[in-house]
């Protein structure tokens, strides 16, 4: 996680995380065992190494009011914070995905990023809205 601007401690830019295509990558490798060889292996590598130029390329920044997606060094969007509804991470223990909605439509964003550094970014801008693990109702009535 680096800052932008010393200056600025509203800006954070996160650090890339290369779990996730490097996963990918291997999953794919593994299917050059099976019979089914090479084109799953083809496929699946593929978009591993898909993933990995992303994390290479992309960068999320965090301002004080949204969520900037930069590529090499270019806005490609912006999602302001204001008209968030909810968010979530899931499988965080697994190279994961973020999924946020917003009042036009939903996301899901492969995570190539610092799991815990995202978690601490978005709890400390849009904590209110994150989608807690919903409680069993049959544990609820006990």
């Amino acid at each position: 996680m680096t800052s932008d601007n010393p200056c600025d401690k509203d800006t954070v830019i996160l650090s890339p995380s290369y779990r996730l295509p490097i996963i990918i990558i291997c999953v794919g490798l593994l299917f050059l065992i099976t019979p089914f060889r090479p084109w799953p292996t083809i496929v699946i590598s593929s978009f591993g190494f898909f993933l990995l130029l992303q994390s290479f390329t992309l960068k999320l920044k965090f301002t004080k009011d949204d969520l900037i997606v930069m590529q090499l060094g270019n806005e490609l969007r912006r999602f302001p914070f204001q008209n968030w509804i909810a968010w979530k991470i899931i499988l965080p223990k697994l190279p994961g995905f973020l999924y946020f909605r917003e009042e036009a439509s939903p996301h899901l964003l492969p995570i190539l990023f610092e799991v815990n550094s995202l978690k601490e970014q978005l709890r400390l801008r849009v904590k209110d809205l994150e989608i807690q693990k919903e409680v069993d109702s049959s544990k609820a009535k006990t």
